[in-house]
């Protein structure tokens, strides 16, 4: 038994960066083939086209796009002839029999490529749901574990004129995995986000950060470092529009520091999103990115946004489109979303429960919106599982490499309402000290969960307090804590000083039911909970910021009501549909009261 647990934990940890290249940043500003579109697909609920029948993984697998060409020899599955499904996409959302389908799904893309000279190739994925194999021309290339963020494939020397890229994807739930079997959101199944074919020189850039220094908002620091290195190389940075031009040279493993001092910098902040272009270029490569600077840091109970108090005016979000409530994954889905934040006067955003797509983190930095970034450690997970740990570090890694150079982009948080114990402890803390050794210049956080000490007397009592820059937290005090009335009587009592940031809070509304404002699940009784709770908010000492959960009603397989939830938690202030409830106005009205505080 306990060698077979061994081997687990060790085949888990294997597999969860086996035969990946390091994350390539900023891939859409890069030279790049789109392989979105429809792929071909084979639903395989019992995992025939990968296990052998002694339930091990084949080492060829059943389902790697064998044309089904010869009548004499026994074949009982045809890409060509199966259903497809439109990537990036979900399959729950595109296929009715699929709704609630959990398991694995092949998908098969076919593509011509022409031989290139002196360059490298990467298949990238923005994020597949969630446990993907993936095979070209019938070989295993790699495998990720993970929902929600990016990676990459060296496929160098391994294309053909025509070829066959096959993904096992498997969105099953398991109690090891981050998140774990069970969330209050959607498990959305598919290569839910783009696919690329990234094409670099045999010397590229692969990663590289700018940001202001975190005690000098007059100096730039930051690196760049080259893949394919073996010697130094002189890498140039240009700002022209600060008429910046500076060189470095890298070390022999291609990476470099840098400092440049500037004298007059206009800040990104929410009401002048100021981003400045920048070109990196070495001897054989050059990218180009958009980038924004600011300072981000507290002092006793306020958040400092560029050395000035801002407080942010919030609302939490989850990454599912506007109208028919699949995965959001583009542009025009983020502009939709995030304008109707700006219209409720939002200045952040909150982007639950795991790391959003990249357009909606960029579209975010461009409409000036500041935002909470985070990863799916949500509730009870496996804390004493290393194979655990080392997923969730994982998405943390990757969360924060692709998107540290995101001026608005303040909070990096670790987890969301986990109960205490000593091993929730020690893995949280071991995430917050990763976070602040990969990324010093941003607060680091995590949704903690609040207490009553008393009758109608509330605080946050928990050790994580200690650790990160804010005392965040969620409270729903008017729904699963008594009724709104409840919110007249509360006061609110912190001993340490830092920020307090209301990380969600709330109530279930169907848009269009109408009653007494004492009726749950109706408008009224949802926006009288957002006048109390308002008012009660308003009383807390050093109250910086709130994100109350949530813009717009969200797929749920926890909501079963029918005619009321039918599937969807209901505590968006705008419905399904794009309807705005009551309680969207009671929020706009607050914010818009605070047009004075940044």
């Amino acid at each position: 038994m306990l060698l077979f647990c061994f081997l687990g934990i060790s085949s888990f940890l294997l597999s969860q960066n086996n035969g990946l290249s390091p994350q390539i940043i900023n891939v859409n500003n890069r030279t790049f083939t789109s392989l979105d579109g429809y792929w071909k697909t084979i639903v395989d609920p019992f995992e025939n086209g990968y296990y052998d029948y002694r339930l091990r993984p084949s080492k060829t697998g059943y389902f790697l796009d064998k044309e089904y060409n010869d009548k004499t020899r026994l074949q009982e599955y045809d890409f060509s002839l199966d259903k497809s499904l439109y990537v990036p996409g979900d399959w729950n959302t595109q296929r009715p029999e699929l709704y609630y389908y959990e398991g694995t799904i092949w998908y098969r893309k076919r593509f011509d490529w022409t031989n290139e000279i002196d360059k490298r190739q990467f298949v990238y994925f923005g994020a597949i749901n969630y446990d993907a194999k993936v095979y070209l021309n019938g070989e295993l290339i790699g495998e990720h574990l993970g929902g929600f963020t990016p990676f990459n494939i060296e496929i160098t020397g391994k294309l053909k004129d025509t070829n066959s890229l096959v993904v096992k994807v498997d969105n099953k739930r398991k109690p090891e995995a981050v998140p774990t079997v069970n969330a209050d959101w959607w498990n959305f199944g598919g290569i839910t986000r783009q696919v690329s074919l990234v094409s670099v020189p045999s010397i590229f850039i692969r990663d590289y950060t700018m940001q202001l220094d975190k005690t000098n908002n007059k100096l730039i620091k930051g690196w760049i470092q080259l893949d394919g290195a073996t010697s130094g190389e002189t890498v140039q940075v240009q700002i022209p529009e600060l008429k910046i031009s500076a060189r470095v040279t890298t070390d022999k493993s291609g990476f470099a520091q840098i400092e440049i001092p500037v004298k007059k910098l206009t800040y990104w902040e929410p009401q002048n999103p100021k981003l400045y272009d920048v070109a990196i270029a070495s001897t054989a490569d050059r990218v180009t990115d958009q980038i924004g600077f600011r300072t981000i840091e507290t002092r006793s109970t306020d958040i400092l946004l560029n050395g000035k108090k801002i407080f942010c005016k919030g609302i939490s979000i989850h990454e599912e489109t506007a109208f028919n409530s699949g995965r959001a994954y583009s542009s025009e889905h983020a502009v939709t979303l995030l304008t109707w934040a700006k219209e409720m006067g939002c200045n952040f955003v909150r982007l639950a429960h795991y790391p959003h797509n990249e357009n909606m983190v960029r579209t975010a930095e461009r409409m000036g919106l500041m935002v909470w970034s985070e990863i799916p450690v949500y509730w009870t997970i496996k804390w004493e599982d290393p194979g655990t740990y080392k997923n969730a570090e994982n998405q943390l890694t990757d969360m924060i490499t692709r998107d540290k150079n995101r001026a608005n982009v303040i909070i990096w948080s670790v987890a969301n309402e986990t109960p205490l114990s000593e091993p929730r402890l020690k893995f949280l803390s071991k995430l917050i000290m990763k976070t602040r050794e990969m990324d010093n210049t941003r607060l680091v956080s995590a949704a903690m969960e609040k207490e009553e000490i008393g009758k109608n007397v509330m605080t946050v009592n928990d050790p994580l307090a200690d650790l990160v820059d804010l005392i965040s937290f969620n409270q729903y005090i008017g729904w699963y804590d008594g009724t709104w009335e409840k919110c007249e009587k509360v006061s609110w009592i912190f001993d340490k000083k830092k920020p307090v940031f209301i990380s969600e809070f709330g109530g279930d509304a169907q848009y269009n039911n109408h009653g007494k404002d004492t009726e749950l699940f109706t408008e009224e009784y949802q926006e009288k909970l957002y006048e109390k709770s308002i008012e009660m908010l308003k009383k807390i000492e050093g109250l910086s910021g709130t994100t109350p959960w949530i813009l717009k009603d969200f797929r749920s397989p926890r909501r079963h009501l029918p005619g009321i939830q039918d599937d969807f938690n209901r505590k968006g202030l705008v419905s399904d549909k794009g309807e705005r409830k009551k309680a969207f106005y009671v929020l706009q009205k607050w914010y818009m009261e605070m047009q004075d505080v940044k």
